[in-house]
């Protein structure tokens, strides 16, 4: 019999109470501090989801060093995957018959405005577009998952990350723990509210578990810098062209290959950052 297994792939700078750098910058004392806070939120996914009927669940830690989850603190009902250099990164685990994925702690892209809005690359990157549209991890993320027929249930972060959700899942539900009023300031709710806003929404969002037709076509992703060497830098990566003065572009076959080609254009980019100049 097939058991029901959902994937949540957490951020950080979406959950609950994180505004500011050291909020979600591994080694401070804030950081330590919203650990506990980004598993709350985790734990309370995880038990609303297994309410609605998850046998499983898998949380794919997706932030900076991928080691922020207490796993001693972690519900039961789940398993942790930590740690760096995952081929899939963000999405690890989507490719392993998941019913389900949950985008948790997630943030609007580079260039729009949301709590420590970016894409990847926490400064540097201005702007990335999937086939012409603007995107952020969230969308980027999406179609990964259409590729392997696996549906996005629940989207948490602050609000502008959840209208940001709205037009890449919008049958999933969205759970908004802070509303946006800088880059670095928000309107926060207490842990004990946002906890049962995602549990009743992750409960709600079990209806559309249930793996769907993949969709699997080529894509272009384009990225801008926000200053013309990283983009030189970018495009001695092959099949990544130089389409603007601080702007490149590639083409690939499957988003698959298409995130994969992201990850090393922006390590690359991040390799060539001088300094305070960048």
């Amino acid at each position: 019999m097939h058991r029901v297994r959902i994937m949540i792939s957490a951020d950080m700078e979406g959950a609950t109470g994180v505004t500011w750098t050291a909020d979600v910058l591994p080694g401070t004392e804030q950081w330590q501090r919203f650990r506990a806070l980004f598993t709350g939120d985790v734990n309370a996914c995880v038990g609303g989801l297994c309410a609605g009927g998850a046998e499983s669940v898998l949380v794919n830690e997706a932030h900076s060093s991928q080691r922020n989850l207490l796993l001693e603190a972690l519900d039961d009902r789940a398993s942790m995957l930590t740690g760096r250099h995952k081929p899939l990164s963000m999405m690890q685990g989507v490719d392993s018959g998941v019913d389900g994925v949950v985008f948790l702690g997630y943030h609007a892209g580079a260039g729009e405005e949301g709590v420590l809005a970016h894409t990847y690359l926490e400064n540097s990157i201005t702007g990335v577009w999937l086939d012409g549209r603007p995107a952020s991890e969230g969308r980027l993320n999406a179609a990964l998952a259409a590729e392997h027929g696996v549906p996005v249930l629940l989207v948490t972060g602050d609000d502008r990350a959840c209208e940001d959700a709205r037009s890449w899942a919008p049958a999933a539900e969205v759970v908004a723990v802070k509303e946006c009023v800088s880059r670095y300031a928000a309107i926060c709710a207490t842990p004990a509210i946002t906890s049962a806003r995602i549990a009743e929404a992750a409960s709600r969002a079990m209806t559309g578990a249930g793996r769907v037709e993949p969709v699997v076509s080529a894509h272009r992703i384009e990225v801008e810098f926000d200053a013309t060497h990283l983009a030189h830098a970018a495009a001695v990566v092959p099949t990544v062209e130089l389409v603007d003065v601080r702007r490149v572009g590639f083409d690939a076959a499957t988003m698959t290959d298409a995130v994969q080609a992201f990850k090393i254009v922006t390590a690359v980019a991040a390799g060539a950052v001088e300094g305070i100049y960048g």
